[in-house]
């Protein structure tokens, strides 16, 4: 009888054991839900510059362009004016008119945004430091970037730095800061579906070009003393 409950307590114990093992692996963190963040937005972004849907890219485009346009004719503080006013005007009369319909009607169908207000639209802590965090990744590599690039880590990567800022002084001196969003909004909506289209000749052209530059950079390193990128050991 010793022996045989001994021998259940221990098979207990097992089995309790096995069962806090089991209920870890249940309640171990999913990370799952917070990458999929990131590709879900990632995926959206491409619907819209790819003009999946051209009702609904053609909606953010036309929005996007005059909120810019806006902002290069009127200032931030006129333009964030202007849009909160209207955005009040538009609910504010459609408040009043379900409220007038209701009083015609005799009906009481309620405040006409409640489905809205009762949206949690808070944010919570956790969706908040994944958010930091995030952004904390991307400001380090940046960062790590720059200083590699100003502190003449790679000396061909900081004359290229150099060459590039020097044309964009060229550039600055005929746009704005507004006038290269605009273009770069053009640019976003434009350039994807155009490439999707004519893939293979831009491929064929590119590839050219990046021999070009790649030969012309390789012959300027043999001959300019300490250019030459150092061969990993």
């Amino acid at each position: 009888m010793a022996d045989s409950t001994q021998s259940e307590k221990i098979s207990s114990s097992h089995g309790g054991d096995g069962f806090v093992d089991a209920s870890a692996g249940q309640k171990a963190p999913s990370p799952d839900k917070d990458s999929k963040s990131t590709p879900q937005a990632a995926s959206i972004v491409r619907e819209l510059i790819y003009w999946r849907d051209v009702k609904m890219s053609g909606t953010v485009f036309g929005v996007t362009l005059l909120l810019l346009l806006s902002l290069a004719a009127f200032s931030v503080v006129s333009v964030l004016s202007y849009l909160l006013l209207a955005l009040l005007i538009v609910t504010i009369s459609f408040r009043v008119f379900k409220s007038v319909v209701q009083a015609v009607q005799k009906s009481d169908e309620g405040h006409p945004f409640r489905a809205y207000m009762e949206k949690d639209i808070s944010l919570s802590s956790e969706s908040f430091s994944r958010y930091v965090d995030t952004g904390l990744r991307h400001g380090n590599c940046v960062l790590k970037q720059l200083s590699r690039l100003f502190l003449v880590e790679d000396l061909v990567d900081s004359l290229k730095l150099a060459v590039f800022m020097w044309l964009m002084t060229y550039v600055g001196a005929v746009f704005n800061g507004i006038t290269l969003l605009i273009i770069a909004h053009i640019l976003v909506f434009s350039i994807p579906v155009v490439y999707e289209k004519y893939k293979t000749p831009i491929d064929r052209y590119v590839g050219i070009v990046h021999n070009q530059v790649k030969s012309v950079v390789s012959k300027v390193q043999a001959k300019v003393p300490g250019l030459s990128k150092r061969k990993p050991e």
